[in-house]
């Protein structure tokens, strides 16, 4: 697929990190970005830059990423390409005892359910609206292509640590949708791929401080620092780009498998 000022594009969790910086590297593209984020302020702020639309969109919900699909396709028209970066993620045991007084908890049902809903339902919520649009589109010259999907996994749906029960079956779970939906869209011309990312800096880690960076930097084979998200960027628009590439989960790692803690 060439990516032009004719394509149209949506990337959800765009007001920072991955989900920012391909829509930075889209947009340079001259492509036209929609950012689907909550942050309202930053994701303004990032589509003025680039000349692109924001919607504030929260990925739990059908009418809000509905609308959001309508505000960005009035703006761009039906979009070509789909990058979900939109993810969260919590630490907490499945069980565990408290250090002070030896009393026993467990990882409620629903803060699990809530890490499930945002990193994957809300993943395959944004894939199934956004794939029904693209069935609208006539295919481009080629190889047929109608579309481009590329959702987030992580390392951790392969090697989760600690406390990332939630994350890792959610992560999980994204991976296991990649070739199902690639099989599904097959016939339409629509190519559906998957990252799963290392340890990237982005805001999170910005804010853990140097001595952290440091520390798990150290922890990566090779290159020994943390993955750069315009690394991450590039990637997903080769996914994009290369017709061939298709219902395919890649890490983009620097070759860490991450311990148990």
């Amino acid at each position: 697929m060439e990516l032009n000022s004719n394509t149209a594009a949506v990337i959800t969790g765009a007001a920072s990190g991955l989900g920012e910086a391909t829509a930075r590297a889209l947009a340079a593209k001259g492509v036209k970005v929609a950012i689907f984020d909550l942050n309202e302020e930053r994701g303004e702020a990032v589509a003025a830059e680039i000349g692109g639309t924001f919607c504030k969109v929260d990925v739990t919900d059908d009418a809000s990423v509905a609308a959001g699909f309508e505000k960005a396709r009035a703006a761009h028209g039906q979009e070509r390409v789909l990058v979900c970066c939109a993810g969260t993620g919590n630490a907490i045991k499945t069980a565990s005892r408290s250090k002070e007084d030896g009393s026993i908890k467990f990882f409620q049902a629903a803060d699990f359910n809530r890490i499930i809903q945002i990193n994957l339902v809300g993943t395959f919520r944004c894939v199934a609206q956004s794939a029904a649009g693209m069935l609208t589109l006539d295919t481009l010259e080629g190889d047929n292509d109608r579309g481009a999907i590329v959702m987030t996994a992580s390392v951790a749906a392969e090697d989760g640590q600690m406390g990332q029960a939630a994350y890792s079956a959610s992560k999980g779970g994204v991976t296991s949708l990649t070739l199902p939906v690639a099989r599904d869209l097959m016939g339409e011309g629509i190519r559906v791929n998957t990252i799963l990312p290392g340890i990237f800096m982005t805001p999170l880690m910005l804010g853990a401080g140097q001595k952290v960076v440091d520390a798990l930097s150290a922890s990566v084979p090779f290159p020994k620092r943390l993955g750069d998200p315009a690394e991450y960027a590039r990637l997903a628009l080769m996914m994009i780009e290369n017709g061939y590439f298709n219902g395919e989960d890649v890490r983009l790692d620097g070759g860490i498998r991450m311990a148990p803690r």
